[in-house]
């Protein structure tokens, strides 16, 4: 653990504490930060204790830490969800940049539950870990490439998962015409949505009501939103 340092550049500067177990990575780390006047390394951590203890000291403000998801007993995630809890460290929490080897879709996702605004693998550039410093620093997220697809892809098949498991009868077009009954498309609209002849629009439409068994648009959306589109 080394403590925290209360040499800032100044007030623009913000203080980075790296939280990491391998010697190596925060070395690295640490060369690659140092040079850059609007940034300071202010302390450093290998376990999610030793983190914990520095912030508390509060001997210079924290603005972002960086931190490996995998850590010696408490896991990065417990570490991310303490920092970013209401009045934990008090006002403002420190910003939270998880960086890992791992990007797998639970690790991402927990990761952001736990309030982490960022999540960067391993090996990425120099100029990619300033930027990311940088745009989380200002209140922003960022993510490495790889990541953003993946949480595309894993958001939209949770935004689909409702309208399957409620409406099995309906086919893929069928239900996606009932999401935008939901958000109150008319069928001009969701034809040019979905580009489609405003006649296969309304044949679509005929038969959701016909499978759900309700008689106007209203009905039909009143049952979507239930179950959790639009």
């Amino acid at each position: 653990m080394t403590a925290l340092d209360d040499r800032r550049v100044g007030e623009a500067t913000t203080g980075i504490l790296l939280v990491d177990d391998h010697p190596l990575f925060r070395s690295g780390t640490r060369a690659a930060i140092e040079g850059s006047p609007d940034l300071d390394i202010v302390g450093e951590a290998a376990t999610a204790e030793e983190a914990l203890a520095l912030l508390a000291g509060e001997r210079a403000r924290v603005d972002v830490v960086l931190l490996d998801i995998q850590l010696p007993g408490a896991s990065g995630i417990e570490l991310a969800r303490a920092i970013t809890e209401d009045g934990v460290l008090g006002e403002p929490a420190p910003r939270v940049i998880i960086v890992s080897i791992t990007e797998d879709d639970d690790s991402v996702v927990a990761a952001l539950r736990a309030g982490a605004l960022g999540y960067l693998l391993k090996g990425v550039s120099r100029d990619e870990l300033l930027r990311a410093v940088r745009t989380v620093a200002a209140g922003g997220a960022v993510f490495s490439p790889s990541i953003a697809g993946r949480l595309r892809r894993y958001f939209s098949a949770v935004h689909e998962l409702p309208g399957r498991v409620a409406f099995p009868e309906l086919t893929e077009r069928e239900r996606q015409v009932l999401d935008l009954i939901a958000r109150g498309h008319t069928n001009r609209r969701i034809a040019r949505k979905l580009v489609l002849s405003e006649k296969t629009v309304r044949n679509h439409v005929t038969h959701v009501f016909t499978k759900l068994r309700v008689r106007d648009r209203e009905a039909a959306a009143v049952r979507a939103r239930d179950a959790g589109l639009g």
